[in-house]
């Protein structure tokens, strides 16, 4: 499977329709369809819902869109480290973080590295711990910001001295309000 037919296949699935994909890439109606043809045929699977108007992925499908989408943020990446010189500090660091209180210390040393060096740039993604630790084993991100307990073989980490809070609010009024004490 080439990696061009890949790009295709993730154009189709957003756009829903092979005559918007087709004309977003392009190309004509019959070779893009001829194309993703070829490739339901070498995967062996049906991977569209073709309807009058709109076209739908099956389970596979789906399947198939994330981990396309892996492999082409992948191939993003890979291409911008390349692309960075040597001489010249610069880059993209991708992190993955839960929505902790722990993410101001790191986003203060980010910031202080942004300053020394400006050519660096920090892309931030928030997920739940199972989401981000995935991402960080399939190299789609650098880091990962979670709380709870980790496989610490696994994993070269640091320790944060950041604890979180958790708080209900509600009106003053509501009438729930004398039941949490």
């Amino acid at each position: 499977m080439e990696l061009r037919v890949l790009q295709y296949f993730l154009t189709v699935a957003r756009e829903q329709s092979i005559s918007a994909a087709a004309q977003a890439l392009h190309l004509s109606q019959p070779t893009l369809s001829r194309q993703l043809k070829e490739m339901e045929e070498e995967l062996g699977k049906t991977l569209f819902l073709r309807g009058n108007r709109k076209i739908t992925l099956t389970e596979e499908g789906m399947i198939l869109r994330k981990r396309a989408q892996e492999v082409m943020e992948l191939l993003e990446k890979a291409q911008e480290e390349i692309a960075c010189s040597t001489e010249i500090i610069a880059g993209n660091i991708h992190i993955g973080a839960g929505e902790t209180e722990g993410i101001r210390p790191l986003i203060r040393a980010a910031h202080a590295l942004q300053k020394q060096y400006p050519l660096v740039h920090f892309h931030i993604v928030s997920g739940d711990k199972t989401t981000v630790l995935e991402e960080l084993d399939h190299g789609l991100i650098d880091f990962a910001l979670i709380f709870g307990e980790i496989d610490t073989s696994r994993y070269d980490f640091l320790p944060l001295p950041a604890v979180d809070a958790f708080g209900v609010l509600m009106p003053k009024d509501a009438p729930y309000n004398g039941l949490i004490n």
